[in-house]
């Protein structure tokens, strides 16, 4: 496969500036979803934590987060719940969109905060209808899959709570089940519903959006506070640490952007997400491969085209029914591993968080699924070179879950036909229709970024 360099027209920013609500018939499908799961592992009762860092499963159910505490739901096969929070979260036990009853539990206020009715955590999870001889699932954010020992005795909850519930489960099984929710093949989060893809499309536009402007910002003499200034918009929180970084990054073990100022063949690596997805650009703050440093000006042969050509190859290749491995390998042969150090999966779902799992790994039988959400994150690592990327994020939907989105949110279908239409008409890559990008910036990789119009295309 050929692919080159070439001058065209960049994509237009397009995020719609409008939040897709989901539903309550979308919130009680992921209800159902889950008790079904339940019943089907002989589950009594999910434990489910969540902080600011690991709250996507958590919020699948409730809607909400408890921000800068933490706090726990507790779904019993019956349908009950109970919602256990700290001081500035009892509030949230009316907005939740699972009904639930409150628990007011001080462990969970932030540090020297009032403490009135404390009370043992064993009392809590009592309190909350654990019994002695439940059979308990805990939920925190991993699976810890690829482990020796038994996985389902790993827990990512903090050790206070899981200890508690250990104290009053004295006869049943406490065991993980964070896969109920991120299995990239059963989880109910792998799988999204017209609706929930609406959702997320604005995070994964509004990503790539700032990154666009970002790369519109940078100049020589510019600091990287100047770029990053592009990289948040509208309030709303990222789920990773932006980055706006020129030259070398990590000086004095600092991962935010600095006040540092760009100079010319300074590499370059700029990214935000939000919950929907991930938009990132690395290359080179130059016009032309003249200005790249000494010992670099092979960068197009050595990085940027073999990179380009494994996310085009990924873009044509990756159908719903393929298996995870099948996209591994034919990954590993446009861009060997050996030689170009890519170390995690090529592609991964994600939802709230940026990463949530992934079915791409070297001998997954997982299948590409219609309503799977995904990053294209190849990231190759040649010695002596800037990286590569131009990580966004996609959706997979069969004829029917098409034909949704296009009747249910036509302003939505409009932009995805025309981003489809700039990926086969200007880049010129065969994109199936089931691949929808989820913003303007799919595959539009310009890895000089003082020249933005000039970028990489197949043929």
């Amino acid at each position: 496969m050929n692919v080159h360099l070439e001058k065209i027209v960049p994509p237009e920013k397009d995020n719609s500036g409008k939040i897709v609500q989901l539903t309550d018939k979308t919130l009680e499908e992921r209800r159902k979803k889950i008790l079904d799961a339940m019943n089907r592992e002989n589950l009594d009762t999910l434990i489910i934590y969540n902080d600011l860092e690991h709250a996507g499963n958590f919020s699948y159910l409730t809607g909400f987060v408890t921000r800068f505490e933490e706090g726990l739901l507790v779904l019993h096969r019956t349908g009950k719940a109970y919602l256990i929070l700290g001081n500035e979260n009892t509030k949230m036990v009316n907005y939740s969109r699972i009904p639930a009853r409150l628990i007011h539990t001080p462990f969970f206020s932030l540090p020297d905060q009032p403490m009135e009715g404390e009370v043992p955590l064993t009392e809590v999870f009592k309190k909350a209808e654990v019994t002695v001889k439940s059979n308990v699932g805990l939920v925190g954010w991993k699976m810890f899959t690829g482990q020796t020992v038994n996985n389902r005795q790993l827990f990512d909850l903090p050790n206070y709570i899981v200890s508690a519930i250990q104290a009053v489960v004295t006869e049943g099984k406490i065991e993980n089940w964070t896969d109920l929710f991120i299995h990239a093949e059963y989880g109910a989060r792998a799988i999204n519903n017209a609706n929930e893809i609406a959702h997320y499309e604005f995070g994964s536009s509004l990503a790539s959006d700032c990154v666009l402007d970002a790369l519109a910002e940078v100049a020589v003499g510019k600091t990287e506070l100047e770029i990053a200034d592009k990289l948040v918009r509208y309030g709303q929180l990222p789920n990773i640490v932006p980055i706006a970084a020129t030259g070398e990054r990590f000086e004095n073990a600092y991962i935010f952007p600095r006040n540092k100022a760009i100079t010319l063949g300074d590499k370059m690596s700029i990214t935000t997400g939000f919950k929907g997805g991930l938009a990132s650009r690395s290359g080179y703050a130059v016009t032309s491969a003249a200005e790249l440093p000494e010992g670099q000006q092979d960068y197009l042969e050595k990085v940027a085209e073999p990179y380009f050509r494994a996310v085009v190859t990924w873009l044509e290749n990756i159908e719903i029914g393929k298996k995870g491995k099948e996209i591994y390998q034919v990954i590993d042969e446009v861009l060997p591993k050996n030689n170009y150090h890519w170390e995690l999966n090529p592609g991964h779902l994600t939802s709230d968080e940026e990463w949530m799992s992934s079915p791409i790994k070297v001998d997954s039988e997982i299948k590409i699924q219609s309503g799977m959400l995904f990053q294209i994150d190849i990231i190759p690592s040649v010695p002596g070179y800037a990286g590569a990327s131009c990580e966004s994020g996609v959706a997979f939907a069969d004829s029917t879950l098409r034909q949704q989105i296009q009747q249910e949110y036509p302003e939505l279908w409009s932009r995805i036909t025309k981003r489809q239409n700039y990926i086969r008409s200007v880049l010129n890559i065969n994109l199936p229709e089931s691949v929808l990008p989820l913003s303007s910036g799919v595959a539009y990789y310009a890895p000089f970024f003082l020249q933005l119009d000039c970028a990489m295309v197949k043929g």
